[in-house]
């Protein structure tokens, strides 16, 4: 093609992309009418972050203040509300691709969020509270005095943010109550979070006392750029609860209503002041018991139906990379070359995350077909080496052999090659399959509350890890020891 017939054709796509896009702009806003038309508002939450925002009681009722919440402005809007279980850091993401219509869960309105999301009028005013350790006089409820320490927070939070911003040397975690035991410990020097999370995290470790409070921000509610519809009435809402009471009747009964939140009744970043949290009247601390165990048991459950599923995707794909490496010639040998190098030289984690998000405009994936087919096709990759391994391993006599008698190669492969060279692998994939089992924790980035999501959301409900975590590993030991016997005796074989 010539230059001038190139520029033409770059000329036309762009034309092409920008109509596409005046029409989607003019489309009517149908976010509204959509949710009451399914008679649901879904709103996408971590169960991990734990009360006050929304926690699950023993018998599976959701409590919290985001729940009263949610649930006021749905039966506002004549819906109900259903909970999405969602990991946090991925709540924006997941919004985005249609997971949820709304985000609600402890989320800031943040610099970095504001070009991606429509934000409701805020819902609650926080402080960013600083926790260090008794007697500690390095430093002072300052930022400037926060360069260069270690200070833990959240990933993805204002209060990263403004670490970030004052230099800190910033350790992140994925709970609330890790932070605070790494500070007890003495593995950091402060932690900064909101003073919600520090009031009840942060006084069970009587080595903490409180610093200061160093600034405020806001929680509100998250919907789509282009959900203005859904997103003004939300405000309606929120503007009726706040004229009423009712909002500060919700928070008062969570705990954490306080002087700030008579700012609530303007909308716009509060600044200054410094309030103490009072009494909390939240839910009491749960004891780990009988009905965690049956938690468990169904998260055992979902990570066998992913392993089972993803192994019955590799197995047979893994074969079929493996016979075009070896007898395929030359142009399907490279594309399963590149398959095999490409899948293995990446992390299983990034590739799910492109599968479940990059992919979502052309492929809309439920979380457990993402992950099924995620890790399916990231563990051909390795049974194609092990078939491969079996495949060389029959003698090469047999498939001359075999054309001597007059046997075509795919018959010869059928009935001569494959069947041994399956005798061969079939112990190596006994062991993928145990190591499937336990990368299958992987998914919960993608909404998937498999066995080891299920054990961080109780040990944040029961505030320990002890006791969930032996009983994930047991639940793990259960399933993997069998499939160990039965490789060994295969080996023996």
């Amino acid at each position: 093609m010539s230059r001038k017939g190139l520029s033409l054709v770059i000329v036309a796509v762009v034309l092409t992309l920008v109509t596409l896009g005046g029409r989607a702009s003019a489309a009517p806003d149908d976010s509204l009418s959509r949710v009451k038309a399914s008679g649901v508002l879904r709103w996408g939450a971590d169960l991990q972050g734990g009360e006050p925002y929304v926690s699950q009681r023993a018998d599976g009722t959701l409590v919290g203040f985001e729940v009263d919440i949610a649930r006021a402005i749905a039966t506002r809007l004549g819906v109900k509300d259903e909970l999405v279980q969602n990991d946090w850091s991925t709540l924006v993401a997941s919004l985005e691709r249609g997971t949820f219509d709304v985000v609600m869960n402890g989320f800031e309105i943040t610099e970095a969020r504001a070009p991606r999301v429509l934000f409701s009028r805020p819902y609650y005013v926080f402080a960013e509270r600083l926790t260090v350790r008794k007697g500690e006089t390095r430093f002072g409820a300052t930022l400037p005095e926060l360069r260069g320490r270690r200070v833990g927070t959240l990933a993805a939070s204002l209060a990263y943010d403004t670490l970030a911003a004052a230099g800190a040397e910033v350790v992140l975690y994925e709970g609330q109550e890790e932070p605070y035991a790494d500070l007890a410990a003495g593995r950091t020097d402060a932690v900064l979070l909101d003073d919600i999370i520090a009031q009840r995290y942060a006084t069970r470790h009587v080595e903490l006392v409180t610093a200061g409070d160093l600034r405020e921000g806001v929680y509100a509610i998250a919907a789509r750029r282009s959900d203005h519809a859904l997103m003004t009435a939300i405000d309606d809402v929120l503007a009726d609860m706040i004229a009423t009471g009712e909002l500060r009747s919700i928070l008062k009964h969570a705990g954490i209503d306080d002087d700030r939140e008579r700012k609530l009744e303007t909308y716009g970043q509060p600044a200054g002041g410094s309030v103490s949290i009072g009494e909390s009247s939240a839910e009491p601390v749960q004891h780990f018991g009988w009905h965690h165990v049956w938690l468990f048991l169904q998260g055992a459950g979902v990570t066998l139906v992913v392993s089972t599923a993803a192994m019955a995707i590799a197995f047979p794909l893994g074969l079929f990379l493996a016979l075009a490496r070896t007898h395929g010639g030359a142009w399907p040998s490279r594309v399963a070359t590149a398959y095999v190098e490409l899948y293995r030289g990446t992390p299983v984690l990034l590739q799910l995350y492109v599968l479940y998000y990059g992919l979502a405009p052309f492929v809309r994936l439920g979380p457990l077909a993402a992950a099924i087919i995620g890790l399916g096709m990231n563990y051909a990759a390795y049974e194609a080496e092990t078939h491969r391994a079996g495949i060389l391993a029959v003698p090469r006599g047999q498939m001359e052999a075999a054309h001597v008698l007059g046997m075509s190669v795919p018959l010869a492969l059928r009935r001569i090659v494959v069947p041994q060279a399956l005798r061969h692998a079939l112990p190596n994939v006994t062991s993928d399959f145990i190591a499937l089992l336990k990368d299958s924790s992987l998914v919960s980035v993608i909404t998937v509350v498999e066995l080891t999501k299920r054990m961080t959301i109780t040990s944040v409900d029961v505030r320990g890890w002890l006791l969930p975590g032996a009983l994930c590993a047991a639940l793990y030991f259960a399933m993997s020891f069998p499939l160990a016997r039965i490789s060994r005796r295969l080996e023996t074989r």
